[in-house]
């Protein structure tokens, strides 16, 4: 409840979205391995983007 209305760092949404695709590459990986890729690809530019911060 104390954290109820704090705002999230740039840095913490990243990581929230890195996270979520992530899951999507997994998920797919067992039905398109082509979209998992490119997923992983995705999650791989948002982690240098998070290292660069």
């Amino acid at each position: 409840m104390f954290g109820l209305f704090k705002k999230k760092s740039p840095k913490e949404k990243l990581e929230a979205r890195y996270k979520k695709l992530l899951e999507e590459a997994h998920k797919l990986s067992h039905t398109n391995r082509k979209e998992s890729d490119l997923k992983m690809y995705e999650a791989d530019q948002l982690l240098k983007e998070i290292e660069k911060l």
